[in-house]
């Protein structure tokens, strides 16, 4: 188990954090986009994939390959109930329809029924057309009720390493990239038992999603052009960790409170993210009348939505190209 995940390093931070807000010195991300990352052997075991998951660098970058044998994936070594879960990803170049990297956390193995998940989903296209990244969010089983968003990005996501964050709280999740807050999921009363609230482990894979990832299945993994290898670095576990029997915090008292409490959306941090979202999201759930005769209650509907087709896609998809970091914020 890795000691550097538990909550009084998190609970240091989150002190930290809210010193710099106060002081108006950083936005309130910044400690916990600093935080030192592990190796995999201090957090984390392979899933699947035998020799298809390799490590360099001592351990601090992971490479997980797809091909026509097998993909290949890894979890966290603890399970946890909330914190900020941090990783630099370089996806697969060249033609990668119908391939599917995740960096997710999910509690499906203790709870087949009822389970919680928090993704990012990377979807591979045809050569020559752009990656697309999907956030979900599923509780107590709701994936029928799904809540998913996608969207383009300002870069190509093959050309480097970018990073993506997670972070969990009691009340809210919030996605992001390049530590930019592309999306928040507050949780509602309307929402009920469908705000994730169990504890989760965290998870990385490659594999096929040849029958759904790319134009709902027309495009199929190609393994001409095999492997796929997408490459993991900085891999952050900070939160509160949870005993696997029974579910309950390893730390106590106010470093467990802690982890509960987080709050990180600064008016700078809320401005950035409306404009990546208006700029960049191509489909939306809240804006989806094929699934949803009315949206879901949390779905707070204004005047953006005449820019949506029934099927919950942009109708300005083809301006959501890639722009420089500067036009995004």
């Amino acid at each position: 188990m890795a000691a550097a995940s538990s909550c009084p390093s998190f609970l240091f931070f989150l002190l930290l954090s809210t010193a710099l807000f106060v002081s108006g010195e950083a936005t309130s991300l910044l400690p916990l986009a600093n935080l030192a990352a592990l190796t995999f052997e201090e957090g984390y075991t392979q899933l699947f994939g035998d020799s298809n998951l390799m490590l360099h660098g001592d351990g601090r970058t992971v490479h997980l390959s797809l091909d026509e044998r097998t993909g290949a994936g890894f979890a966290s070594q603890d399970l946890y109930l909330h914190g900020f879960f941090s990783a630099s990803i370089k996806l697969p170049s060249d033609y990668a329809a119908g391939v599917v990297v995740a960096f997710y956390l999910s509690n499906g193995d203790l709870f087949e029924k009822t389970h919680d998940e928090v993704d990012f989903e990377f979807l591979g296209n045809i050569r020559g057309r752009e990656w697309r990244v999907q956030t979900n969010v599923y509780g107590n089983g709701s994936t029928a009720v799904g809540r998913e968003e996608r969207y383009g990005l300002w870069f190509d996501p093959t050309e480097d390493f970018h990073q993506y964050s997670i972070l969990w709280s009691h009340q809210r999740i919030i996605f992001y990239v390049d530590n930019i807050a592309i999306r928040e999921v507050v949780r509602t009363e309307a929402m009920g038992g469908e705000f994730p609230s169990k504890p989760m482990s965290l998870y990385a894979t490659i594999w096929d999603g040849s029958t759904w990832a790319t134009l709902g299945g027309r495009y199929k993994v190609n393994y001409k052009y095999a492997p796929y290898v997408a490459k993991f670095a900085d891999l952050v576990l900070h939160g509160c960790s949870v005993n696997p029997m029974d579910h309950r915090t390893v730390s106590q008292g106010s470093d467990a409170g802690a982890c509960d409490s987080i709050r990180l959306s600064t008016a700078d941090e809320r401005t950035a993210m409306a404009k990546f979202r208006r700029k960049h999201m191509t489909y939306s759930y809240c804006h989806d009348r094929v699934r949803y005769r009315s949206p879901p209650d949390e779905c707070g509907i204004g005047p953006e939505a005449k820019n949506f087709l029934p099927s919950g896609e942009s109708k300005l998809g083809k301006r959501h190209g890639r722009s420089s970091l500067g036009a995004v914020l």
